[in-house]
């Protein structure tokens, strides 16, 4: 048997002999990325190299502080991995200063807010049910709890960003702090009007890209870098890497942003996950991973285009980056009602409230899909019409045991065509 396929059969030999019942989860975890269509648009598949990282050793070590400034002692390999996964962080986004150490996405963005705002200052950010994220000033996440959040919107006709409203908004209320970035949001994001408006209300602007990182660094949505005056990002959904976050910024902003992230909001750095960010990083810099980010756009707007000859309603009719919102009223089942008539059907999404939803969040008129889990395993435009019509097929005939059943079995025969990366089932 050759080295690697026993490795791979061996993998969870340590977690089989003290675990065997969280074994045998993930082997079901294994086999459901392997064989269904993965669509939310949040998810997607880390190499063998970064998955490798984030279970090392490094896991066992402490790093409270920073590199050649730390309180523990028997740093000197964690200082060069930190170091380097910072350096590639700056070349790949093109910014001034990084800081790797944030846990995620979320811890990122509230150390901006803790670098810059006092509780009760006033910001501004798009408003989660226009398609922004619970850290820009939602009611129910800490941003809006802990300062006086101004939402701004979209268009109530075209569901596209208003700027004229949104510059209206930010000269009225003069927020210290400005959120750009998305989460159910297909376009692209006009990074220098916004700039402008910062500017004109005397805002600091942060970008937050965690959607569209793999894109940006692709090449395939315009750059932050240059503009805005902070960006935050995760480092999985598009950019490929561990389940962590970054900051990038200006220099002007770098000593408030890095006490903010420690020792204001953490302790001490995942080790594992920087080191898995530094390969994540490595690997985004190759030729083949500017094609990756411009074959999910292609790929995004392929099957919009499909989604619409099935007579699906997308939110703005179409997309731009790597996602796909899409109102299913018509098709007389709910958000929630749909996602769960796909799963079976072997297509993974999220229900998703679209732009002046009717419905309650938790039972939503929407559904998101997006192509990045999908164009990693190496499928193009061909498939993306194929996915199409599954899903029609599927929510056409949302009672039918039987449809679920075909439509599952022929997006395995698919799956089987197009391994999905690192993953051995």
């Amino acid at each position: 048997m050759p080295t690697d396929v026993a490795a791979q059969i061996d993998r969870l030999d340590a977690i089989q002999a003290v675990d065997p019942e969280i074994a045998e989860l993930i082997r079901a975890e294994e086999r459901r990325q392997a064989d269904s269509i993965r669509l939310i648009p949040s998810e997607n598949y880390a190499s063998r190299a970064v998955m490798q990282a984030t279970g090392s050793v490094l896991t066992n070590k402490y790093s409270e502080g920073y590199p050649r400034k730390r309180y523990y002692e028997g740093q000197e390999n964690i200082d060069l991995i930190e170091q380097i996964a910072i350096d590639r962080a700056k070349a790949l986004f093109g910014m001034d200063h990084a800081n790797v150490q944030p846990y995620s996405g979320s811890p990122a963005n509230a150390a901006i807010y803790l670098a810059f705002l006092e509780p009760g200052d006033t910001m501004m950010g798009m408003n989660l049910a226009c398609g922004g994220h619970l850290t820009h000033g939602a009611k129910v996440s800490f941003s809006g709890k802990v300062y006086n959040a101004v939402q701004y919107g979209v268009h109530e006709e075209t569901h596209l960003l208003d700027f004229d409203a949104i510059r209206k908004q930010a000269l009225e209320a003069r927020p210290k702090l400005i959120f750009v970035g998305i989460s159910a949001y297909p376009r692209i994001l006009d990074f220098a009007k916004f700039a402008e408006i910062a500017k004109e209300a005397g805002a600091i602007l942060a970008a937050d890209i965690a959607h569209i990182s793999g894109l940006v660094v692709a090449g395939a949505h315009p750059s932050p870098a240059g503009i805005v005056d902070i960006v935050s990002t995760t480092t999985h959904k598009t950019l490929r890497g561990p389940r962590g976050g970054l900051l990038l910024c200006k220099e002007e902003f770098a000593q408030p942003l890095d006490k903010a992230v420690f020792p204001g909001l953490q302790g001490g750095p995942h080790n594992h996950t920087t080191a898995a960010m530094a390969v994540a990083f490595k690997e985004a810099s190759t030729p083949e991973f500017k094609e990756y980010g411009h074959q999910v756009v292609r790929n995004a707007k392929a099957l919009a285009e499909a989604l619409l000859k099935e007579d699906f309603t997308l939110i703005t009719g179409g997309t731009d980056n790597h996602l796909i919102l899409i109102d299913i009223t018509k098709k007389g089942l709910s958000g929630r009602q749909a996602a769960k008539t796909l799963s079976p059907a072997g297509i993974v999404c999220n229900c998703n409230g679209i732009p002046f939803d009717a419905r309650k969040p938790w039972d939503p008129s929407g559904i998101r899909i997006g192509t990045p889990a999908v164009t990693s395993r190496g499928m193009k435009e061909a498939e993306m019409k194929m996915v199409a019509k599954w899903m029609s097929q599927a929510i056409s005939h949302p009672d039918s045991d039987e449809i679920k059943r075909r439509v599952a079995g022929e997006v395995k025969e698919l799956c089987d065509q197009f391994p999905a990366p690192a993953i051995s089932v």
